[in-house]
Order: structure tokens, then C-alpha cells, then sequence
């Protein structure tokens, strides 16, 4: 599955350099739902990441809040 998630960060770069922005875009998509698989990311724990960083709302400290290390939130 890595080596087709390589591949597939090629393609994007491919198309982003031709100025081929949407086609980059859905390819992202496949992307993303990939990267999610590989590390069993659910839609809601995607989502609360989501959600925490559009409300821009302080991190909360890891004592109270504990988040998977692929969803830390890194500023």
C-alpha cells in the first residue's frame, strides 16, 4: 500500500505541475482516503480534527485530550 500511496503523490505532483489543479484535487482525495486506511483514521476523528482547527479553538493540553499521534495537531 505504500508503494501505491508513492505513486500515487507522484501523479499529483505530475498534474499539479501541468496547472491540471482539479484532477490534483480528486487525486488528493484518493489520497487522503488511502492515508486514513493505513492508519485506521475514522471519518469522525477526521472530522473532530477538522472541526478543532476551523474553530481555531486553543489545543487543549495532552493531559486532558488525547489524540492518536497521527492527529496531533502540530503548529
Amino acid at each position: 500500500m505504500l508503494a501505491l500511496l508513492a505513486t500515487l503523490e507522484e501523479c499529483q505532483a505530475f498534474l499539479t505541475d501541468r496547472a491540471n489543479t482539479e484532477t490534483a484535487r480528486l487525486l488528493s482525495l484518493a489520497i487522503l482516503e488511502l492515508r486514513m486506511e493505513l492508519h485506521k483514521v475514522t471519518d469522525s476523528e477526521l472530522k473532530a480534527l477538522c472541526d478543532m482547527i476551523a474553530s481555531d479553538e486553543p489545543v487543549q493540553e495532552p493531559a486532558t485530550r488525547q489524540l492518536p499521534p497521527y492527529l496531533r495537531l502540530i503548529k
